[in-house]
């Protein structure tokens, strides 16, 4: 196995490539392969500076640290959507082809096999698995989704290049059987509030504002106000009243004097549940 060196990768991936029969799968494997190319030849990127590897629904592409980075990943954002807008614009539904998308780097090996190693890699394809970038894909007209890795983002993307828009891309992080990954995700975030351009919400963000310090109203139940004294509380809940000094709630009564754990003490008939007080009951 050689050493491992650092590479640029670059996954394309075929959206729901086995529902079609083998005539279709032919044909989308054909354009799927074109698109590639006229992405990397914008790129100014040539064969003797990239490996191939064929996977059926997708591409993989090992591109020489020497190619630039930054002309790919702008390559695959104007390229790539101009490219699918005219192969489909010709082809039948059954041959529409749409692509999720990966841009990562790390260190990867080739070994004795022409098989590539190495964790970066796998991150990579975990990535362009994941069902984040599925759903992103499914909600966009442009037949295309992206999503980057960290190290791309810090090293490209955060840098607001000539048609690399920094404030299109969204942080994310997405599950994977290795754990969560975090990555940035061009366009909107599935099912984000708003327009879509805001980041992914995670559960774990939908916490109780109150916890950062605004007290609910005293004498309520969370953001619900306590009824008023001398006046019925909405159904289900307890009406309080004080006629003639003795507090009713609701209707049955208690009578005597009565005493608060905390020292209060209560004079006077008290009047729970039922429809009236002790004259009611004679």
């Amino acid at each position: 196995m050689s050493e491992p060196v650092h590479r640029v990768i670059l996954l394309l991936d075929i959206e729901k490539y086995s529902d079609r029969d083998d005539v279709e799968q032919a044909y989308l494997r054909r354009m799927l392969y074109d698109v590639t190319d006229q992405v990397l030849e914008a790129a100014g990127i040539d064969e003797t500076l990239r490996i191939r590897a064929d996977r059926g629904d997708s591409v993989m592409e090992l591109i020489d640290a020497n190619a630039s980075p930054t002309a790919l990943l702008r390559a695959v954002l104007t390229e790539i959507p101009v490219q699918l807008r005219m192969v489909n614009r010709m082809a039948s539904r059954s041959a529409q082809i749409r692509l999720r998308t990966v841009v990562a780097d790390g260190y990867v090996a080739v070994d004795g096999y022409n098989g590539w190693v190495g964790s970066d890699l796998n991150h990579a394809c975990r990535l362009l698995d994941a069902q984040l970038l599925r759903d992103a894909l499914r909600e966009r007209t442009d037949d295309f989704a992206l999503c980057v890795s960290q190290s791309v983002h810090s090293g490209i993307v955060r840098h607001d290049h000539p048609g690399i828009p920094r404030d299109r891309f969204h942080a994310v992080t997405v599950g994977s059987k290795n754990g969560p990954l975090n990555a940035w995700l061009y366009g909107p975030v599935p099912g984000s509030r708003g327009p879509g351009n805001g980041p992914e919400h995670r559960p774990e963000d939908a916490q109780d504002h109150r916890e950062e310090g605004a007290a609910p109203a005293p004498g309520g139940v969370g953001d619900r106000p306590a009824p008023e004294v001398g006046t019925a509380a909405p159904r289900g809940g307890v009406s309080v009243s004080f006629q003639g000094g003795s507090p009713s709630f609701g209707g049955s009564l208690v009578t005597g004097d009565q005493h608060g754990v905390s020292g209060g003490q209560v004079t006077g008939d008290v009047h729970l549940g039922g429809t009236g007080g002790p004259e009611a009951r004679r």
